[in-house]
């Protein structure tokens, strides 16, 4: 059987072709390895330089390469974080003609590192709670996509900060499948799977002295099958509004926020029954807020004005025309955002008086019509809206404060 390379893109097989496939990869020459950090696994897995990128090659069983390739590139397909598939490189013979194992080919995942080297100085373990929030988001997404894991855990999960927010992203689907939508059995079974595996992990990391003393493995690993469970009825729950009911929206991502994760990327779908409303969660980092509202609207504000601030802005934005994550024909978030300070903030601000707003500056001014404005709708039942908020935000707060 001759050398066969199918691949997602043309230019693949033409940069895969100058790879020593017929030596075993554990024997690979330096020249085309690429010294990265890897995790642990059932197979030989090396890092490689294929053109311009560096791509990960794991040899496994034909049938297995040929399905996890298809399932990767399904939950591609699907938007769920993964690495992404790039091959399956078959008929592969030594020097002498014998057979050598299959291999499967994805990308390297820029900036991500498996959990062991993130371990090799000792974590912090509100850091640890975050890597397992991460992954907690991950199953969660993955289970709403309909593919059931089989073998969820952090060796099997890459993981990768960026501006302060924690994501994970799985890296092992060779025990996964994919259907229509899973059974409360099924996904109970991932999160149980994912509880031991965990535990077991952060115990191997303590026999090594590399996990922090005060970090108990079986109650670190029960913390994920908590997480999950949250932010799986957070997200699942009932989430169709009256068009009038927009505190509604407010005080889900509120919820999330309590819970500890924050909104990605939040969906509006308009319907003649009212608006349903998809979260994508995140976690992040401290400080990422502030930073997030400075970098997309030039706005300087503490941290918790920036985090009430971004969800008023992500909640404005999911309601605009040229809203649209991901597509490249979609206004940029920057442009949106500038038009939010435009037409929302700076209005808005404008509305309340020189001489009541005092020494307050106006992200403070508007962080406390926000919640003014929570507080007024859930008393009504309903959305108050911004005007309404402010003549009884200056008429019941600004006048009875000194020198109002």
């Amino acid at each position: 059987m001759e050398l066969q390379i199918t691949a997602t893109s043309p230019e693949h097989p033409a940069s895969l072709l100058d790879l020593p496939w017929n030596v075993p990869l554990e024997e690979w020459p330096e020249e085309h390895l690429v010294a990265l950090p890897r995790g642990i696994s059932r197979h030989v897995v090396r890092f490689a330089q294929a053109g311009g990128e560096i791509v990960a090659v794991k040899e496994v069983g034909e049938w297995a390469a040929v399905r996890e390739y298809g399932l990767l590139r399904d939950l591609d397909r699907l938007a769920v974080p993964a690495v992404d598939a790039l091959a399956v490189v078959t008929g592969r013979t030594d020097e002498h003609g014998d057979p050598l194992e299959p291999a499967l080919i994805t990308r390297h995942l820029v900036g991500s590192q498996p959990y062991r080297s993130m371990f090799q100085t000792t974590m912090r373990p509100s850091t640890i709670r975050r890597l397992l929030d991460a992954l907690a988001v991950l199953l969660v997404r993955l289970h709403l996509a309909g593919f059931a894991w089989g073998d969820c855990s952090l060796s099997n999960t890459l993981f990768r900060r960026d501006a302060g927010a924690y994501a994970a992203y799985l890296v092992d689907a060779e025990t996964g499948q994919i259907q229509p939508r899973l059974t409360r059995g099924q996904r109970e079974y991932d999160v149980e799977v994912a509880r031991v595996n965990i535990a077991g992990e952060l115990m191997d990391l303590e026999a090594g002295g590399s996990l922090h003393p005060s970090v108990d493995p079986v109650l670190f690993g029960q913390a994920i099958v908590d997480r999950y469970c949250d932010l799986w009825h957070e997200l699942t729950r009932q989430s169709v509004y009256p068009l009038a009911q927009r505190h509604a929206i407010d005080q889900r991502v509120r919820r999330l926020n309590d819970l500890g994760f924050d909104v990605a990327e939040m969906q509006i779908e308009r319907s003649p029954d009212g608006d349903a409303v998809t979260f994508v969660p995140k976690v992040v980092d401290a400080g990422h807020h502030q930073r997030q509202l400075l970098r997309l609207t030039g706005l300087d504000a503490e941290e918790n004005q920036a985090r009430s601030l971004l969800n008023d802005l992500e909640t404005w934005m999911a309601t605009q025309d040229d809203y649209a994550p991901g597509d490249p024909l979609g206004a940029r978030p920057e442009v949106l955002a500038h038009r939010w300070v435009r037409d929302v903030f700076r209005p808005t601000v404008r509305t309340v008086p020189k001489e009541l707003r005092g020494a307050t500056d106006t992200a403070q001014i508007y962080y406390e019509l926000l919640e003014h404005r929570w507080l007024l709708s859930e008393r009504a039942g309903r959305d108050v809206g911004l005007d309404a908020t402010v003549e009884d935000y200056i008429r019941t707060v600004l006048t009875h404060q000194p020198g109002g």
